[in-house]
This record gives structure tokens, sequence and C-alpha cells, in this order.
């Protein structure tokens, strides 16, 4: 049951740190990851092309939201965004050998 009527139900009584910031931009992420898989399952459930289209809108709102989000998290968190940088770097060196060779 959604707690609209509450406006503080999502307050937190403190000022959180770097780390429980990028902590909280996590699960941040998390939701508008599962928010898109929803409206692409409802999309693709759906017969009627006018629904089907805007909820492939709305899913689309959602990923700049996940870009958003993830910048801020890179910006609060430097060594996650090093990571990530790292993950790209091998997966571009795997493609550039057309995935022959095992990952390290």
């Amino acid at each position: 049951m959604a707690l609209l009527g509450n406006p503080f139900i999502a307050t937190i009584p403190k000022q959180m740190s770097n780390d429980e910031t990028a902590q909280a931009l996590r699960v941040d992420l998390a939701g508008e990851l599962e928010a898109i898989i929803g409206y692409e399952a409802h999309a693709m459930a759906t017969n009627d092309e006018r629904v089907r289209k805007v909820l492939y809108h709305i899913a689309d709102e959602e990923r700049r939201h996940v870009g958003e989000l993830q910048q801020l998290l890179y910006m609060v968190s430097p060594r996650e965004a090093e990571h990530t940088e790292k993950g790209k770097q091998k997966i571009q060196q795997q493609q550039a050998q057309n995935f022959q060779t095992p990952m390290q």
C-alpha cells in the first residue's frame, strides 16, 4: 500500500556520509531498473499499441534516470567509477578479440 499521505515517510533522520549516499544511490538505481523491467513487461503484454507506446516511453525516461543516478554515484564514489571503467574496458578487450579468450 502506498503511503502517499505521509510526506515524511522517506525522511532520513540524519545527514548521510558519502558511503551512505553511495549506498542509497545504488538502491535508487535498483528501483529504476525494476521500473524499466515492469514497464517493458506490461508493454510486451498488451495488444493496445497506444498503451505500448506510452509504456516504452516511460521506460526510456527511467533509463535517463539510471544515467543521472549513475553519474551522481560516480561523483560521490570515484572508486565506483574506476571499477565501472575497468569493467567496460574488460568487455571492450574481449569484444576486440571476438570473445575468444577467457576473462580474467
